[in-house]
């Protein structure tokens, strides 16, 4: 019996050779040495279990370790992020506030204040797959119940099974609608079509109707512009999120548009534009051509497009006054721009693609071309007693008083007479090169791609007839942009400024080209009141804002040249307050009918003036402007004042013997301080040196020009543009 020791022995390694017989000895002989011992055998699976599981703990062994170092690292992370370096917690983000960026691909449009004009939304669209619907027929009938305006047959034919043009490629793609409302996109849903998908997308909104139409453009169904800013802008309004923010004021640009279609309505015109610009940087407040649009709606521009038709055709048949201003076009007048067909579209934009014949606007060129040249002072005078003809052409006046005028007489009256001697005195090459010095012999640098190049006599076609004749304004056209942006340069103190439809920062100075003095802007600010004030726009008059301004009427020209009887262009271009400009305003109505408020007249000053008045008084004191009142009206008055006859000096003593001899023809002389002889002074500032001047109402050379001896015939002594 074996004692404690042996029932405590651990069993053999397999390995281990039998007790008291060393490794490699015969078995035999060591079973006949030791009879005594027990021989114990461990079988194959047991040895291959015991193997496993030394494998195992060496294995559970590693991922102990490992998942030991994981916690470690993770609890060396904790206690550095919070007891050796814990982070400071960050404030919280206060309530962010609408920026007006777009949350969609194509920025939004607004204007100088901040009112959206643009802006994209998320939409959806329906697609099908053709390869997924069995019985288009069938498909087609249940969609048109939730779509009824889609076309049966070309909704079948759309989702019909068929090969992409020229490949053995199956079309599985097909638009069936855009823009859906979320309700509709339910209805088809609940429709269960297989085939039919939808897309979200965007398209773009304009919130303000038909408010700036011309300016802000158009896209096209993918979103890219086609028009307008859209267009100028596309990359800007693709690429940025920003808004882009316009100078266009839209409560100025409404109260613009309801006053020129108000003139349109009450005078039975075709069309209008209009125009507000800030004299001092260029920013157009606001651009009306009507009839115009609503980009939203093209459906709505459809039905406009068909009913502008009907009233042109309506219209046509009525009466209205005037002659022709010549008898005969000089050379070939001026071609208009657009067909009586683009006349009534809406997407023509009259205020920078419509070229017409300014009329006598140009007055205000021409004087201000004058007195600048040193050819002309507030007192010279000009005969006005008989018409000009030049070959078989004949220049009159409407109206005309038959007398000599001075100068302001020829604005006040609105003399073509006398603007055609102010010309002539300037002559054909510097006349041409002061038009190219204001701008009105080339496109205008405004931000829109609709901006048509100016009609003119070329270089080596511009003789004294044309100077005769643009000095009133005919033979030229140019765009209503193009006239308030060179009147603007005026009233500013004779700075040019391109215009612009992009807001530009506040007390940012615009860069611009000098092309009339000081001095001669002040003269002009002081003439263009006194149109207002004694002239032909009173209409345009509001009290307390000191109006100042120049109407214009002139015939309009047919497609193939000539001009057009009975069909006029009646026109006011002013600045206002005259004290202190600060805005630019052009009003045009297109092809304007007498009625009887007006007495049978059509002519700028019953039809322009009155609407820009009715501008004035609404968009003034949206403008900050107060009207002035009390004692400060006479002081304003005075500074403004010019008398309608301004004395002449007396002519200068004769040279001293020794005495150095006088400059050649029109080089400035001083002129001795004497008082007029008619009435009150201007002011010192009013009176440049004075000129050697050239008398327009001598006889001409040779071949030149020559005047009517006796009155002219009625037909000759048409019309002019008033």
């Amino acid at each position: 019996m074996s004692g404690p020791q042996d029932e405590l022995r651990l069993p053999p390694s397999p390995d281990q050779a039998p007790a008291g017989r060393p490794r490699g000895s015969n078995i035999g002989a060591s079973l006949a040495a030791s009879p005594a011992r027990a021989l114990v055998r461990i079988a194959a699976p047991e040895l291959a279990k015991r193997a496993q599981m030394e494998k195992t703990r060496g294995r559970l062994v590693i991922a102990a370790g490992g998942f030991a170092v994981l916690f470690g690292a993770v609890t060396l992370k904790l206690a550095f992020a919070t007891l050796i370096d814990p982070l400071t917690p960050k404030p919280r983000a206060a309530v962010r506030m609408p920026t007006g960026e777009s949350s969609s691909g194509r920025a939004a449009i607004t204007d100088r204040n901040g009112e959206v004009l643009a802006v994209s939304l998320q939409v959806t669209e329906l697609y099908a797959n053709p390869q997924e619907i069995n019985d288009p027929a069938e498909a087609a009938e249940r969609l048109l119940t939730v779509l009824p305006g889609l076309d049966r047959e070309r909704l079948i034919a759309r989702i019909s099974p068929r090969m992409v043009p020229g490949t053995e490629r199956p079309v599985e793609f097909a638009y069936i609608a855009r823009n859906l409302p979320p309700r509709q996109q339910q209805a088809i849903n609940d429709l269960g079509i297989a085939g039919f998908h939808f897309r979200p997308a965007e398209r773009r909104f304009y919130p303000q109707g038909s408010a700036a139409a011309h300016v802000l453009g158009q896209v096209d169904v993918d979103g890219r512009g086609i028009a307008g800013v859209e267009r100028s802008f596309d990359e800007r309004l693709r690429t940025e999120r920003g808004p882009l923010r316009l100078s266009v004021d839209v409560r100025v640009q409404v109260a613009l548009r309801e006053s020129v279609q108000k003139a349109i309505a009450d005078y039975n015109g075709i069309g209008g534009a209009g125009v507000v610009m800030d004299v001092n940087t260029g920013e157009v407040l606001a651009m009306v051509s009507l009839p115009d649009y609503d980009a939203s709606d093209p459906g709505g521009l459809q039905r406009r497009e068909g009913q502008g038709q009907a009233a042109g055709q309506a219209a046509a048949g009525q009466a209205g006054a005037g002659q022709p201003l010549l008898r005969q076009a000089v050379a070939r007048p001026m071609a208009a721009a657009g067909t009586a067909k683009q006349d009534q579209d809406p997407h023509f934009n009259r205020a920078t693609v419509g070229l017409y014949e300014p009329g006598s606007t140009f007055k205000l060129l021409t004087a201000a071309m004058a007195l600048d040249a040193g050819t002309a002072n507030i007192w010279s005078t000009y005969d006005a007693t008989r018409p000009i003809r030049y070959g078989r052409f004949t220049i009159s006046d409407y109206k005309g008083k038959n007398r000599v005028l001075s100068l302001p007489e020829v604005m006040a009256y609105s003399s073509n007479l006398g603007a055609a001697h102010m010309a002539v005195a300037v002559g054909p090459a510097r006349h041409r090169e002061f038009m190219g010095r204001m701008g009105m012999l080339q496109r205008l640098g405004v931000e829109l791609p609709e901006v048509a190049r100016p009609l003119a006599p070329t270089a080596n076609g511009w003789r004294d007839i044309n100077t005769m004749t643009v000095a009133f304004g005919h033979g030229i056209s140019v765009s209503p942009l193009h006239v308030v942006t060179g009147i603007a340069a005026l009233a500013n103190g004779g700075i040019l400024r391109p215009p612009t439809v992009v807001a530009q920062p506040a007390d940012t100075q615009r860069e611009g080209v000098r092309v009339i003095s000081e001095r001669t802007s002040e003269t002009m600010r002081r003439l263009m009141r006194l149109v207002v004030t004694d002239g032909s726009g009173k209409g345009a008059d509001v009290p307390g804002y000191f109006v100042g301004g120049k109407t214009g009427t002139a015939q309009k020209v047919g497609p193939r040249g000539g001009y057009l009887q009975d069909k006029r262009i009646a026109a006011f271009v002013g600045a206002f307050p005259l004290n202190a400009p600060r805005y630019a305003i052009y009003v045009m109505v297109d092809e304007p009918k007498p009625n009887a408020q007006s007495h049978g007249y059509a002519t700028a000053g019953w039809v322009a003036a009155p609407a820009a008045g009715a501008v004035i008084r609404r968009v003034a004191p949206i403008l900050g402007l107060v009207p002035e009142t009390g004692e400060r009206i006479p002081q304003i008055q005075q500074t403004l004042a010019i008398p309608m006859q301004p004395g002449r000096p007396p002519r200068a003593a004769p040279p001293v013997a020794g005495a150095p001899s006088p400059g050649p023809r029109g080089t400035p002389a001083a002129a001795p301080p004497t008082a007029p002889t008619t009435g009150v002074a201007p002011g010192p500032s009013l009176v440049p040196p004075a000129p050697a001047l050239r008398r327009t109402d001598a006889e001409p050379p040779s071949g030149l020009l020559r005047f009517a001896l006796g009155p002219a015939s009625p037909r000759e002594a048409g019309l002019a543009p008033r």
